[in-house]
């Protein structure tokens, strides 16, 4: 799991951005989960899954200004 967070962070920025598109934002999603997967965070791990039945309409747009203004995608790990 650590090499897909890593993957995910060492993407360049232009993929990051390609990501974000509605319809395969789900990538980030699944990202969320795994980093709270694999630091072991209960409350990040529930908050990841509501968010990937909830989120999907507006994370999005979340996604595209956090890796516009800091490169990363917004999450509480």
């Amino acid at each position: 799991m650590k090499s897909l967070i890593n993957a995910m962070d060492n993407l360049p920025k232009l993929i990051k951005l390609i990501l974000c598109i509605p319809a395969v934002a789900i990538v980030w999603m699944i990202y969320r989960l795994c980093c709270s997967l694999d630091k072991g965070n209960v409350v990040g791990i529930v908050l990841a899954i509501v968010l990937l039945f909830v989120g999907i309409p507006f994370m999005w747009l979340i996604d595209l200004v956090c890796i516009l203004l800091g490169g990363r995608v917004w999450w509480i790990d």
